[in-house]
């Protein structure tokens, strides 16, 4: 056999592997095959698995079906998909998820556990060799305070959905007090925000909450409705980063240098951003969102190899600013 029949075989062993097996009709759409091809195919299946059984499903069509733990040996994880589960995990607790980054290790041990304990060793062994070239162990740079209590009532209020009472300290508060709001999800940037309504007052309008500045978070029994036109990703893209203000919700426009165009070009700075090369080797990036204060901090890392064009507030918060001595780009 072929190596590469030998890859279609344990493909279609998988396929098999399923509750209701796999049919000839299904074999030729996965592999575009020919009939005469695909009873082939499952008669080398009856042979490299005696498992494997043969039925007629209720519509007539014969199917084969190999059972559960047949073929599990030819599928353990690699240390590959290890790692970048680990990876995965690291993410999501150093953006301060820390309650998925819990889903995600006991994903990992589940998987772990039901490797062979002859395999497992070398890939464990190969999975540690990984992350370490990876940089796993070293991850500088800032990143938001977490309180596993709270991240996990958000989680859970977020599955319901659920109404939360939230003790919440503002920015024009002197102290923290209690409100009990709607959850819509959650943006991440240097600081993490909670989209929620606040049903008591009367401007229907979705409010950004500091997750690190909330102190506690209960969750209630109260179902409520989420708005059926809401679109985390199209309500994210109104903004640079986090932060959303609709008076500076305007058209903007960025003109990089020739040396920093290149650099440049592999950004996606924006959702629906548009780049056009200039001719002198410029590059302009336009896109429409909010968010003046974050866009500077971006901005000033670049120094003096980036021009704002417009909104006209922007360019007078950046242009004055810029720097030529900054040794490297972003």
């Amino acid at each position: 056999m072929s190596f590469a029949k030998a890859v279609d075989l344990l493909q279609l062993a998988r396929l098999a592997n399923g509750r209701t097996g796999v049919s000839l009709a299904e074999i030729e759409e996965e592999f575009a095959c020919v009939r005469r091809t695909a009873q082939r195919m499952t008669q080398a299946l009856e042979t490299v698995f005696p498992d494997a059984e043969a039925y007629v499903d209720y519509e007539g069509h014969k199917r084969w079906r190999i059972p559960h733990g047949k073929v599990s040996e030819f599928f353990a994880p690699t240390a590959d998909q290890l790692a970048a589960l680990e990876l995965a995990k690291e993410t999501l607790t150093n953006a301060g998820l820390t309650s998925e980054a819990k889903q995600l290790s006991d994903l990992g041990g589940a998987v772990k556990l039901l490797t062979s304990d002859r395999r497992r060793a070398g890939i464990e062994a190969d999975e540690e060799a990984l992350l370490e070239a990876m940089g796993h162990a070293a991850r500088p740079g800032p990143r938001p305070a977490t309180n596993s209590q709270v991240d996990e009532a958000i989680a859970d209020a977020l599955k319901g959905p659920f109404r939360l009472v939230i003790l919440y300290r503002g920015r024009n508060d002197d102290t923290a007090r209690e409100r009990r709001i709607e959850p819509y999800g959650i943006l991440l940037g240097t600081r993490r925000y909670l989209i929620a309504r606040d049903p008591s007052r009367d401007d229907n309008r979705l409010r950004h909450f500091r997750i690190e500045d909330i102190a506690r978070a209960v969750l209630t029994e109260e179902w409520f409705v989420r708005d059926p036109d809401f679109n985390l990703a199209e309500y994210s893209a109104r903004s640079f980063g986090v932060f959303q203000n609709d008076r500076e919700f305007k058209p903007v426009h960025w003109r990089f240098t020739p040396k920093a165009a290149p650099h440049a070009a592999r950004y996606r700075f924006h959702p629906d951003q548009e780049i056009v090369e200039n001719p002198d080797g410029s590059l302009d990036v336009r896109f429409t969102a909010s968010g003046h204060l974050e866009m500077c901090w971006h901005l000033y890392a670049w120094g003096d190899q980036v021009e704002v064009l417009e909104p006209k507030e922007l360019a007078d918060l950046v242009n004055e600013h810029r720097r030529e001595d900054f040794p490297g780009l972003p």
